[in-house]
């Protein structure tokens, strides 16, 4: 199965139902480490599974588990959207 391959975004601007795949992490220090070791390393696949009333945190599946990112850590993975 082909897929169309979009433009690079944020993490932050997927929306619910949507999959990409993880281009870049491009947190330092702590917070860098700290999302890598949550799995969000370059060549991931994840989707968003929902979103809170106020649009953060988003919770992504990928691996075969769930984990919720704040917006503020979002914006620090840029992903390519899958079709």
């Amino acid at each position: 199965m082909d897929q169309e391959v979009l433009p690079e975004m944020g993490l932050r601007r997927l929306l619910v139902g949507q999959r990409a795949r993880i281009c870049r992490v491009e947190a330092a220090g702590e917070l860098g480490r700290r999302l890598r070791d949550m799995g969000l390393v370059p060549g991931t696949e994840v989707s968003v599974v929902g979103r809170a009333p106020l649009k953060d945190p988003v919770a992504l599946r990928l691996r075969d588990f769930t984990l919720t990112l704040r917006n503020s850590e979002a914006d620090h993975i840029t992903v390519t959207p899958l079709q």
